[in-house]
């Protein structure tokens, strides 16, 4: 992966990935998040891959995808801490395999940015009717979201976790927000963020000719812009606290346990390799220690499994559990973090976890969407950009020892339960 700056605040990030028969354009805005347009910013990405001005029309845009050989646009936003990402991508085949010699990379590129910088707007505000479908959809969203417990249950968990910090800003938007949205509102958010977001532009699967050809394209409608680039907000944690435990009544069958930890201190990416093995190590893989153990020899739990936060510095444990379990699952979690902590870790599970995720990593190159979403979060982190075959030998080299001295560092913020009425468990 090649990578240089533009401008101010924009870089290109381009592989011609030659074993691949697709190709793939993206342009990624990344910006802090904000209270007040976290909603707007929710709702963005459903208008935006409505169509843009060259190409209104739903029907006609999917039409033109299906002539362009079956291309697929998404555009789709996620969070990075206390920062959102939007991003716009194109994937197609490679113009070598066009039937009748189209220039799709160019077909791919006009479109790309048509949905990026020409979307669906008059007199200053998004189109009325898209406004109001996305504003449905988002609504029904948000109002499933007490229908899926688990789900329900995580983001539960991080409010209570994050607060009012930037972190705790939902990227899902505010149910309370949604009817009030106008096309107006929706606008002056994407207008912010095409002039203060970070941008990256990244083609991948392209010839260096192509790449050029979109290089030159995309300046030239950024030049049109009045740009005020804002940096990224950094790394953030939340302090270490006393644990909070709080519970909610349901009518359900199956419990739903959902704890936080904090590394109380930002991540330092000079560890990242270390807590990817610590987490496969502790509930990150079915060769862990809540797998094998909490859930098979213990059976306290349907699914136990942890995941990590590096922008965050932050740990989770999601099960679901009998209702009556609740406090000996708690106890069992935190017992095998304890014993990882200080007790033995046997020379085969330590590089059982280590080969599943340097397997993983073997695949990183194989897809486009792969590769994107790697160094897209590679790019955001900051630092310097580790390859998959990096990450692979820094994988390989790191002992019980630093698994151990990551695992120590975090603690219980908040245990969350979703549970039946009857319930022990407070």
């Amino acid at each position: 992966m090649e990578r240089k700056q533009l401008a101010p605040g924009v870089h290109l990030s381009c592989d011609p990935a030659e074993k691949l028969n697709r190709c793939r354009i993206s342009i990624h805005f990344t910006f802090p998040a904000q209270r007040d347009t976290a909603t707007a910013h929710a709702l963005l990405p459903l208008v935006m891959e409505r169509g843009y001005a060259g190409c209104p029309d739903m029907t006609g845009l999917t039409k033109k995808l299906a002539r362009l050989y079956g291309a697929d646009l998404t555009v789709d936003g996620r969070p990075m801490g206390a920062n959102r990402n939007l991003c716009i991508s194109v994937t197609g085949i490679k113009n070598r395999f066009a039937l009748a010699g189209e220039d799709l990379s160019q077909e791919y590129t006009q479109l790309v940015l048509g949905v990026a910088f020409h979307p669906c707007m008059a007199d200053g505000a998004f189109d009325a009717e898209a406004v109001a479908i996305e504003k449905q959809m988002l609504r029904q969203s948000l109002e499933d979201e007490l229908n899926d417990k688990r789900l329900y249950c995580m983001r539960q968990t991080a409010r209570e976790f994050y607060g009012d910090s930037p972190m705790g800003i939902r990227q899902e938007g505010y149910l309370e927000e949604v009817d009030g949205l106008t096309g107006a509102d929706l606008a002056a958010a994407y207008e912010d963020m095409l002039r203060t977001a970070s941008i990256e532009l990244m083609v991948l699967g392209c010839t260096p000719d192509e790449t050029a050809r979109i290089e030159a394209a995309f300046l030239a409608e950024l030049d049109k812009i009045s740009r005020r680039p804002q940096p990224m907000a950094p790394f953030l944690a939340m302090p270490r606290q006393t644990t909070v435990h709080k519970t909610e009544y349901f009518d359900m069958v199956q419990a739903k346990l959902c704890m936080a930890f904090t590394l109380g201190q930002p991540m330092d990416l000079a560890d990242l390799a270390a807590c990817r093995l610590a987490m496969a190590l502790y509930g990150g893989s079915v060769t862990s220690r809540l797998f094998l153990n909490v859930r098979e020899r213990d059976h306290l739990c349907y699914y136990c499994a942890s995941s990590f936060q590096s922008f965050t510095g932050s740990m989770t444990v999601s099960s679901g559990i009998e209702p009556g379990d609740a406090a000996q699952a708690e106890e069992a979690i935190l017992n095998e973090l304890a014993d990882l902590c200080t007790g033995p870790i046997t020379d085969q599970e330590l590089e059982d976890c280590r080969r599943g995720l340097i397997d993983g990593l073997e695949g990183v190159e194989d897809s486009l969407s792969s590769l994107e979403s790697w160094y897209g979060m590679e790019i955001i982190r900051g630092g310097a950009i580790t390859t998959p075959a990096q990450a692979r030998a820094d994988l390989a080299a790191v002992t019980v020892d630093q698994v151990r001295a990551v695992l120590r560092r975090f603690s219980l913020s908040v245990s969350y339960l979703l549970t039946k009425k009857e319930g022990p468990y407070v």
